[in-house]
């Protein structure tokens, strides 16, 4: 069993997901010394397996993953998203080929950002091929990665903090970052306690290529039991994130493929021509939670280890990057001025910048879903209004485009597509 130090330096980051990869080599670019600790290998996310999950990138989380070199790595699996249409649905509507009713909102890229190669809303890619695109990046500029590696806990000596492993050895650095999800066993053990609730909802995530073109055109289509988002994918294909109460989200699961076949054509409808499921399907609960602190001695948490919300607006790992870019300026500015990186004015910094934003997409995610969960007349007629104002205000549309691309408030600098460098 070895009892030594293997790492010392700024930083170190406990979970090799996406955010916090993406942190790891935003740092590491900028000139930090900084190393990453998982309990999976990083050649493990060179292979592409398919596991149909997708994740939605906002046009400023794009800007990140380009000024870090993600991105050059990730475009030939992306695809850009030129339109999102917000949609009040009924009960077995699907969607036909007339298109939306008059219950539907629209939103054009090309309103804030003009021109045949303007910047897209967003982008689509599946996660695998975000996973091989941060390692294949992680892997070219060295990046100090420890894996497999079981963490075992976290303590601090003096001016640094430790992260123990479950062999005896340590990595040291003045501030420890955990970017471990929801269940973070850092913000456990530091006694950060978390609110929220379980919605009693599951989200069915596939994939399905369809005979139609989608257009580079994103679909959220309220339905009482939960929104059903058709998410553009290269090559005629699209995401589905399929909500439900949990129950039928489970059967959905577990339905033989004609059975699955059946239901799918039943709520999606035929406005994409034939449809062909393809790879495994799955669901995961959903429910809000929300970190009371984003910060403790020598400890940042990111992603969702700070929250977690409802996938409603497609935020998910876009609020993680939005926290590694803020704490990879706070970092990188207390580096130039050689100040303690893990320093109770800095961390404090970093959440002051990330906690309103948090909370506000949470409270924000919360009330959307009770409002379109349902099929109550008084609120349908409600909402139904809501979207038919916004779609008449351009303004309003304006405004709701850019808070999704995560362009409004204080944008970190690689939201704006600026590398980082002391």
């Amino acid at each position: 069993m070895s009892t030594e130090a293997k790492f010392s330096g700024d930083s170190v980051i406990v979970g090799g997901g996406m955010a916090g990869l993406s942190l790891a080599i935003a740092l590491h670019k900028a000139g930090l010394k900084v190393a990453v600790v998982d309990a999976a290998p990083l050649d493990s996310a060179m292979t592409p397996e398919f596991d149909g999950r997708a994740s939605a990138l906002a046009y400023t989380s794009w800007r990140m993953l380009d000024s870090i070199g993600v991105a050059e790595h990730l475009a030939p699996h992306a695809q850009r998203i030129e339109d999102i249409l917000v949609v009040d649905g009924r009960p077995n509507d699907g969607l036909r080929p007339g298109g939306p009713g008059r219950d539907s909102l629209h939103f054009d890229r090309r309103e804030i950002h003009s021109g045949e190669d303007g910047e897209p809303l967003g982008w689509m890619a599946e996660n695998r091929w975000t996973r091989v695109a941060l390692a294949r990046t992680a892997e070219a500029c060295g990046l100090s990665v420890f894996a497999p590696a079981k963490v075992d806990s976290m303590s601090r000596q003096g001016a640094c903090a430790r992260v123990h492993l479950d062999d005896g050895s340590w990595l040291e650095g003045a501030v420890v970052i955990a970017c471990d999800g929801k269940f973070s066993r850092l913000r456990e053990q530091a006694g950060i306690r978390t609110t929220g609730r379980e919605y009693g909802q599951k989200a069915l995530v596939a994939t399905v290529a369809h005979a139609l073109p989608h257009e580079g055109v994103a679909y959220e289509f309220f339905m009482p039991a939960g929104p059903f988002a058709i998410l553009p994918l290269p090559d005629n294909r699209s995401s589905l994130v399929w909500t439900e109460k949990a129950a039928a989200a489970d059967a959905l699961r577990d339905m033989d493929p004609a059975g699955f076949q059946e239901a799918l054509e039943a709520r999606f409808g035929d406005f994409l021509g034939a449809l062909t499921p393809e790879g495994p399907r799955w669901t995961y609960p959903l429910g809000l939670k929300m970190s009371e602190r984003f910060i403790d001695d020598r400890l940042a948490l990111v992603g969702d280890a700070a929250r977690a919300i409802h996938p409603i607006a497609g935020q998910g790992f876009n609020l993680g990057l939005r926290d590694a870019a803020a704490l990879a300026d706070c970092l990188v500015e207390a580096k130039r001025a050689g100040l303690d990186l893990g320093s109770p004015a800095v961390l404090e910094g970093y959440e002051r910048w990330r906690k309103g934003d948090s909370a506000l997409l949470g409270i924000g995610t919360d009330f959307f879903n009770l409002l379109f969960s349902n099929d109550h007349a008084s609120i349908r007629a409600m909402r139904g209004f809501g979207l038919g104002l916004v779609d008449k205000i351009a303004p309003a549309r304006r405004f709701f485009m850019r808070q999704a691309g995560g362009e409004t408030g204080d944008l970190p600098s690689l939201l704006k597509g600026e590398a980082l460098s002391l």
